[in-house]
């Protein structure tokens, strides 16, 4: 799976918006996106975009290929609740069946999670919940478990890395024991404080022990150079691909000509992403290699 992550919101208008006297508007928005998805959308396997500035624009607008899948979150931007204690909260008037009728190919969800706090039985309650939507309008799920830091907990980003690897892979176990179909997985480290290649590697295989799904790896806003080690290691330990975001296009909300925009996606972007497909073709596992099919026979009908 070599997919784009184009889903951003709030961190994509602070973006644009950086040095302007005003904040980007809706259409800014909207042709960051398009630009973004005509470019890159021939060279992926999927893209992820939201409902409000991204999936229909880009469907109305002919800018995704018919061979290219397109995935739709679900989840309204930010959180609520302390920022000690995340709660994610559903998009308004949006759900898994409005993505099945505008002819998606999966649903996505980005959920704010740490197995060590309050809330985390009521965020494994609304992914349950977006499962069983699934399965009953038979679209694959994507689930994007994402973890942070508890102040009292972790008083600096080094005290964060320390526990990072513990919380991912627990993660990883606790949100692939419901049954959704893909984990968008964090890197179970962090690059600038665990340099050691053999205990990130084994980190790596930690968390593909513990997912019982086909998983991948997500960028998380950090550079390039960075993100193309943690695909490597994750591959060779067993990740199906990667969903790129940031580390793929954020030099590009810094350039305000759209002709020079364009210039470095068709060329910076584009190299990226085909470098680390190659990674996800040379080392990544097949996502179809931890499925088993069920046995089908004349009264396979009666069971779907």
């Amino acid at each position: 799976m070599a997919m784009c992550a184009l889903d951003h919101r709030g961190s994509l208008m602070k973006m644009l918006s950086a040095g302007q006297s005003q904040d980007a508007g809706y259409q800014e928005m909207v042709d960051f996106k398009l630009d973004l998805c005509r470019v890159l959308t021939p060279h992926a396997t999927a893209i992820l975009l939201d409902p409000i500035y991204g999936a229909a624009q880009a469907i109305a607008a002919g800018a995704i290929p018919k061979t290219t899948g397109l995935l739709v979150s679900l989840e309204k931007s930010g959180y609520s609740g302390e920022a000690a204690a995340r709660v994610t909260n559903l998009l308004p008037e949006w759900d898994v069946k409005k993505i099945r009728k505008m002819g998606a190919t999966a649903a996505k969800l980005l959920l704010y999670y740490r197995p060590d706090v309050d809330v985390a039985p009521k965020q494994l309650d609304t992914v349950q919940k977006l499962a069983a939507d699934c399965v009953a309008e038979d679209m694959p799920f994507v689930v994007e478990p994402v973890s942070y830091r508890v102040a009292n907990k972790e008083a600096s980003p080094e005290d964060f890395a320390k526990v990072k690897p513990r919380l991912v892979v627990e993660t990883a176990r606790q949100i692939t024991a419901l049954p959704i179909d893909v984990l968008k997985a964090e890197f179970p480290a962090d690059l600038e404080y665990e340099k050691d290649k053999a205990r990130l590697l084994n980190l790596c295989h930690q968390l593909n022990e513990a997912s019982q799904v086909p998983w991948v790896i997500l960028s998380a806003g950090v550079n390039f150079e960075l993100f193309y080690q943690e695909v490597e290691l994750a591959c060779r330990a067993g990740a199906s691909g990667f969903l790129a975001g940031r580390a793929l296009w954020q030099e590009a909300t810094q350039i305000k000509s759209r002709e020079e925009r364009l210039k470095f996606l068709e060329s910076t972007v584009i190299q990226r992403l085909e470098s680390l497909t190659e990674l996800a073709n040379a080392y990544g596992t097949p996502w179809y290699a931890r499925l088993e099919a069920s046995d089908v026979d004349e009264n396979w009908h009666r069971r779907y």
